[in-house]
């Protein structure tokens, strides 16, 4: 008889129990039209969008960094490249960005990634006792304090957000 197997979570789940950090997974129902993965989270969850955050894949200098700023703006690319001492940065191509991951677009998450890479946190995220991340699939989010998110991904906290204009459409991430 075949043993059934359980799920051990997801791999950001998992880096979060065994490191012993205390946190709380939202799931929703995930709808695939919705124009931004991070406002839906929000919505769905009843939470403000400044303690939401995504998590973006650019190339700084060629190399792959994730930045993770709130779902109620836009990652300033310049403010990413100084933060990580480098000259330019430009968004990574979505497939790199999933390969070198091990996380589906929209359900990228700063934790438990395939390959890690160097990580921004968003100045902002340290003004919330608790923020939420992508548990690493669409329509399941990690609420987190931000201390613990910075320590587990050695993030560099930085300015890297910033309020996007009423007339531009979401960034999907």
């Amino acid at each position: 008889m075949a043993k059934k197997r359980q799920s051990a979570g997801t791999p950001a789940t998992v880096v979060l129990t065994t490191a012993g950090v205390t946190f709380t997974t939202h799931a929703y129902e995930h709808d695939p039209s919705h124009p931004s993965y991070g406002e839906e989270a929000a919505q769905a969850m009843g939470v403000s969008p400044d303690r939401v955050f995504k998590t973006l894949v650019a190339e700084v200098d060629g190399k792959l960094t994730v930045a993770v700023v709130p779902v109620a703006g836009q990652l300033d690319l310049k403010a990413l490249a100084t933060a990580v001492g480098g000259k330019k940065a430009t968004m990574a191509d979505p497939t790199l960005a999933e390969r070198t991951t091990g996380y589906v677009r929209g359900g990228i998450s700063p934790l438990g990634q395939r390959k890690k890479l160097p990580t921004v946190l968003d100045a902002s995220a340290t003004a919330h006792a608790t923020i939420c991340v992508s548990a690493g699939r669409r329509g399941l989010e990690i609420e987190l304090s931000p201390k613990d998110l910075a320590i587990l991904t050695e993030a560099t906290l930085a300015p890297i957000g910033r309020v996007q204009p009423l007339d531009e459409p979401p960034v999907v991430g």
